[in-house]
């Protein structure tokens, strides 16, 4: 009964990032959140195969799972999210070379911090100093995060405002449970914990789509009021 909920979980990551991404780039033209969304998405897919041919830890599946979770854990749903924010909140147009840039150092940290998963952290120092760092990321892409629900609020866009806190706060919960509080009642696959995780970073994935599309409209709304203003007057 509970691979059930764990495989809509994932579909709907799945979902989400397919779906989202490509709006962020058709729409907006903001690749950093697009792909991004589209690396999450296609974690997803890889994590859903791998569950469905049997969930081996020995299959290569198993290792580009951690790749992606390294990639997203480290820079991608960390830095490369609040670069991609601040397009709405500070007009922030990054170029082609810090696009290319910043997946290629994300890249580089999934490569090398996904030899690090697995590893008992009451003995293996490193790996404790990688958990760290992954809490320690999320917390500060929490803190620009809180900001960016602050203008939405002041915005007028309540409720994606409250979204956004609602799915921020639950995913920095799924952070801190990831490595240092297991379920004590999940199964040796984690089950329960990654239902919970799917499902959380995909519904994380559509409301910090939406509020970015109501942060926009809301810019773009107010760059028009002068134009239709000089209008009015000549």
């Amino acid at each position: 009964m509970k691979e059930a909920p764990f495989l809509l979980a994932d579909l709907w990551m799945i979902f989400v990032g397919y779906s989202c991404g490509w709006r962020f780039i058709r729409r907006y033209g903001n690749y950093l959140l697009g792909l991004e969304w589209m690396v999450v998405a296609t974690s997803g897919s890889n994590f859903l195969l791998w569950s469905l041919l049997g969930a081996d830890s020995g299959s290569v599946l198993y290792d580009v799972a951690y790749f992606f979770d390294a990639f997203s854990r480290s820079v991608g749903i960390t830095l490369i999210l609040v670069m991609g924010l601040m397009k709405v909140t500070h007009r922030y147009k990054p170029s082609l070379g810090v696009d290319v840039g910043v997946f290629a150092v994300a890249t580089a940290a999934g490569l090398f911090l996904r030899h690090f998963h697995g590893a008992d952290l009451h003995t293996n120092r490193a790996a404790f100093s990688v958990d760290a760092f992954y809490v320690v990321a999320n917390l500060l892409a929490a803190v620009f995060l809180g900001y960016f629900a602050k203008r939405l609020w002041n915005a007028g866009a309540r409720w994606p405002a409250i979204w956004t806190g609602l799915v921020t706060a639950a995913g920095t919960a799924i952070a801190f449970t990831y490595d240092f509080f297991p379920l004590p009642f999940d199964d040796a696959y984690r089950t329960i914990f990654y239902t919970a995780a799917l499902a959380t970073w995909g519904t994380q994935g559509f409301v910090y789509f939406r509020a970015y599309r109501a942060l926009h409209d809301h810019n773009a709304a107010s760059d028009a009021k002068p134009t239709h203003a000089t209008e009015a007057i000549a």
